[in-house]
């Protein structure tokens, strides 16, 4: 699609983010997902009804029984049981067709959750995958109900003061996680008859994160890029910013043809590869990470995925608090960290509305009664860069450029076959961040790639880069939205799909990677890799 068209700056960037985002994950289905866009700047850039709900009285799917306790749960063993590989979407149908979404965006094994469906068929049946490697098949159905009834679910209304779209739809059906292993989860809507099929994602939580690397499903940046009933946090019907919702909710489905969420763009490669690399996972959602203080408490390590905008002050402090306890922390994306949120509840349950007022941020109730500013991180009031954490901050949008190796030499490196100066196309986009300076910046800090990029006229650089502190905790940032994706990159390159990333952008970032989980699953990193600074030799100056 011709950039051009789609960019614009600032926060007034609604309609031309929104509608990439959407393009992206209605790709994913046929692993061609396009990648999200951001504004190029300088760098500034309805009740449930528990007496009407029906019990899911579906069964488990053979060799289903697993147990989801830290103790207890092995990755290697569960991706040995044999996968299902005609889990996607194939049919979806129209656009009302059949549709649905959780009470619960996550459960801990065993706990039950509420399904609310609207559809247009006469009855439905609900199968439950386990997303993960499954010797490439990427899923295991580890649940399908029985024929459930349908029913068209009432209209939606739209919050006059937030413009926040609600819907009231009672409870369809109760799922019971029993024997569900812990991990990532969509679940298939069918319609009878073949007329539509739509997912809904579920996390089966982790406990505890203790001696695991844990995956956080950013569900706050799905929700937010959310336009169900034609309002999101960028635009809404009218395509305009000044429509845009300033509230979002987790109680709609997820828009795009296959309903679930931005994960099979940015987060199911991902899962793929660490499932088999069979290192020992937790699983979270961002909401979790900022709801529970101790999730994190002893995990080897963190996972922020490909695209993970959307942090409430809670989530941000209880990583920090992880890195300078010695857990590493992967940001394998960009533009991360960026908007700060407030979760307040809903209808259906707690942290299931997100709150994001942006530059309108001093019309916030919560605003005036004393919590933060809803404003990007690095803005007034209360300014707290992102780059403090991540290392690197984020520098624009829309770019496509190659990633262009700077350290070959890098312990990440290992085993790739690559020199100084050797080019990746299209790996660099389509959002990018960077090494600055100028904002707080963890020092020793390493970049292993320095990639020249052209950003709506203005030059600039994308950065890939490794920090270290004194707990012992090494800080990853791929420096590109296109990373996950990558992962899946397969081909020459010549097709389009993936932006157009071959295999050998494919290559690099699998190795670089599974180098990258393998350590810091061992530990603080930086204990037996220390970053080694050299800002000053790449950008040269006072750096």
């Amino acid at each position: 699609m011709d950039q051009e068209h789609i960019a614009g700056p600032g926060d007034g960037d609604g309609a031309g983010r929104r509608r990439f985002l959407a393009l992206a994950t209605g790709a994913a289905a046929t692993a061609a997902g396009l990648g999200a866009v951001a504004g190029c700047g300088n760098g500034t850039a309805g009740n449930g009804d528990p007496g009407g709900e029906r019990k899911g009285k579906g069964q488990a799917a053979e060799g289903s029984a697993g147990k989801g306790g830290p103790a207890g749960f092995d990755v290697k063993a569960e991706n040995a049981r044999p996968g299902n590989a005609d889990w996607h979407v194939t049919k979806a149908g129209p656009a009302r067709a059949i549709e649905g979404f959780a009470d619960k965006v996550s459960v801990l094994p065993g706990e039950s959750f509420g399904l609310h469906v609207s559809t247009t068929a006469p009855r439905f049946t609900v199968s439950a995958y386990r997303m993960g490697w499954y010797g490439g098949a990427r899923a295991r159905l580890v649940w399908r109900s029985e024929a459930l009834p349908g029913v068209r679910q009432p209209e939606h209304t739209v919050d006059s003061a937030t413009r926040m779209v609600r819907t009231r739809w009672p409870r369809t059906t109760t799922v019971d996680t029993k024997d569900w292993p812990e991990g990532c989860y969509l679940l298939r809507l069918d319609a009878q008859g073949g007329e539509g099929q739509r997912f809904v994602p579920v996390t089966v939580r982790s406990a505890a994160g203790a001696g695991r690397t844990v995956v956080v499903n950013a569900v706050a940046t799905w929700q937010a890029y959310n336009r169900w009933g034609g309002y999101g946090s960028y635009d809404g019907p009218s395509g305009g910013y000044a429509s845009r919702s300033l509230s979002v909710t987790f109680d709609r489905p997820y828009e795009y043809d296959d309903g679930a969420g931005l994960f099979l763009v940015y987060e199911a490669p991902l899962l793929a590869l660490a499932e088999r690399l069979g290192i020992p996972l937790a699983y979270a959602t961002t909401s979790d990470v900022a709801r529970e203080k101790r999730l994190l408490e002893g995990a080897a390590a963190v996972l922020s995925l490909g695209h993970d905008e959307y942090w409430s002050p809670e989530q941000r402090a209880h990583f920090t608090a992880a890195r300078d306890a010695g857990t590493n922390i992967a940001v394998l994306g960009a533009n991360c960290c960026f908007r700060r949120i407030r979760l307040e509840p809903s209808d259906l349950g707690p942290d299931r509305t997100v709150v994001c007022y942006k530059s309108s941020y001093d019309q916030d109730p919560g605003f005036k009664r004393g919590h933060p500013a809803t404003v990007d991180f690095r803005s007034a009031p209360g300014a707290d860069p992102e780059s403090s954490l991540l290392g690197v901050i984020y520098d624009g949008y829309p770019v496509d450029a190659p990633y262009v190796v700077t350290n070959p030499g890098h312990w990440l490196f290992e085993g790739t076959g690559v020199r100084e100066g050797d080019r990746f196309a299209h790996l660099v986009g389509v959002e990018y961040d960077k090494v600055n300076t100028g904002f707080p910046t963890p020092r020793p800090i390493e970049i292993l790639a320095h990639s020249p990029v052209v950003c709506e006229g203005r030059p600039s650089h994308q950065d890939t880069a490794y920090y270290t502190v004194p707990s012992g905790a090494g800080v990853f940032a791929t420096g590109t939205m296109r990373w996950v994706e990558a992962l899946d990159a397969t081909g020459d390159g010549r097709s389009g799909a993936n932006h157009g990333l071959d295999a050998r952008a494919g290559a690099l970032t699998t190795k670089v990677t599974e180098n990258l989980l393998r350590v810091f699953a061992a530990g603080p990193a930086g204990r037996s890799h220390p970053a080694q600074d050299n800002v000053k030799a790449v950008y040269g100056g006072s750096s």
